[in-house]
């Protein structure tokens, strides 16, 4: 048998299929320390994640590491999530590291993908369940820290852009083991008043510990039971907890919560001005467009001279009532004409007659077609006889009636002497009936030269 050798760039890519075929390679975390950093000029991370006996080449993407909170160095203790895969062209396999984080707040960071990941199979995440946010509310619910930058900012800006709109400040804790049951019933509370629009819900920036509270999945829950829409304004613009996630809309500052909550009173104002302005214009053209309609009218010659526009339209109607009578006698003629030379057609075509003759000439046909019928049953009926004729002679049975019989043995006709011995039982087929017979003597016939 003959052998097939692979390529090396098949077998590469056979066992890259393999590796990213494996489930258990997707998805896969890591905790490493770094070696052999590089941070190419396109904005890629190359570097070797090692522990004390392993070390695996990985590739962090510019995609994936634009949005790092930290530089990544040589010796430091991180834990990362990726994929592993093969690189074709020097054939090592390697991780593809989709996210990292310092070792230090490993396990935080293990919890808020989790949650996260429980929280979107779940649905809470998807934008249909989502509800829009008010474009003109009356009154707002602030859940926030009272003493905080936060708020000051929030009651500033709304102040500013939608002053008729009240504000109401519900003080919770932000921050520490308390927080997050704060958070729940400042929500709750929010709901069971039945009096607001829209409902803000954040606090300043800080880090990943003093933010854990709005990743909590108890707040996420309240968020995503809330009757009110909520909009989620936590830390800054690079923050990402669990309630932006639940949340009808995220804002990345509070500042910008409260732009997102009520509109700009100023633009409001231009846009009411330009739409006045539009609206003059549109009515002055309308005017003026129906003045000069009127001017046109009024200037008109059946305007200026009525009683001779009527005269002149009293003789068009007697001209056009002249043409109509005309018209109308005309066709009447015209129609009296063709009924009287259809009238002579008929006359001279005298259908009757052709009724007569073709009647005959189809009683012919039908004759001719009976008698052909005929003829062709007589024929086939004597080719049938013949038929059966032929049959009969050649049928075994008519045969075995003229004296002959048919010898079997063991249920196999028997041709030849050569096919018994003596003593053999044999069985005679005859044409009424079945004689059962011994063999006691066999003579061959010799062959005739």
């Amino acid at each position: 048998m003959e052998k097939q050798y692979l390529t090396v760039t098949a077998l590469t890519k056979y066992i890259r299929r393999k590796f990213e075929s494996d489930q258990h390679l997707k998805d896969v975390w890591l905790q490493a320390e770094i070696s052999n950093f590089k941070h190419h000029s396109r904005g890629h991370m190359y570097f070797t994640l090692k522990d004390e006996k392993a070390r695996i080449s990985a590739v962090m993407f510019a995609s994936s590491n634009r949005h790092l909170k930290f530089r990544p160095e040589d010796g430091m203790k991180v834990l990362v999530l990726g994929d592993i895969s093969v690189y074709e062209p020097q054939g090592q396999y390697q991780i593809y590291v989709q996210n990292m984080q310092p070792d230090g707040i490993g396990s935080l960071y293990l919890a808020y993908e989790e949650l996260k990941k429980k929280l979107d199979q779940q649905g809470l995440f998807h934008p249909e369940r989502k509800r829009p946010i008010p474009q003109f509310p009356k009154r707002i619910a602030i859940i926030t820290s009272p003493t905080g930058a936060a708020v000051r900012d929030i009651i500033t800006t709304l102040k500013r852009r939608y002053p008729m709109a009240r504000r109401t400040i519900i003080p919770v804790s932000v921050q520490g083991e308390h927080a997050a049951p704060s958070i729940v019933k400042g929500i709750e509370y929010a709901n069971q008043l039945n009096d607001f629009d829209t409902i803000i819900v954040g606090r300043g920036g800080g880090s990943i510990e003093e933010l854990w509270a709005f990743n909590e999945e108890e707040v996420a829950r309240a968020i995503t039971q809330s009757k009110t829409p909520v909009i989620s304004a936590v830390g800054h613009e690079t923050d990402f907890t669990i309630s932006d996630f639940v949340a009808d809309l995220r804002a990345p500052t509070p500042t910008a919560a409260a732009e997102l909550a009520v509109p700009s009173l100023i633009d409001l104002t231009q846009q009411v001005q330009n739409l006045n302005q539009r609206l003059n214009q549109s009515m002055k053209y309308k005017i003026e467009h129906i003045r000069e309609k009127i001017k046109s009218i009024d200037q008109s010659y059946a305007f200026k001279y009525p009683i001779q526009m009527t005269r002149q339209k009293e003789q068009d109607l007697d001209r056009v009532v002249n043409q109509l009578n005309k018209s109308a006698k005309r066709f009447v003629q015209d129609q009296k004409t063709r009924y009287s030379r259809l009238g002579e057609q008929i006359k001279t075509y005298q259908p009757r007659q052709v009724i007569l003759e073709q009647t005959k000439e189809l009683e012919y046909k039908m004759s001719r077609l009976n008698q052909q019928m005929t003829n062709i049953k007589e024929q086939k009926g004597h080719n049938f006889q013949n038929q059966l004729n032929k049959l009969t002679i050649l049928n075994p049975l008519e045969t075995m009636r003229r004296g002959y019989s048919i010898p079997y043995k063991d249920k196999r006709i028997v041709k030849s002497v050569k096919h018994v011995e003596p003593g053999d039982a044999i069985h005679l087929s005859l044409s009424d009936g079945q004689l059962d017979c011994q063999v006691w003597g066999i003579e061959e016939k010799e062959e005739e030269l």
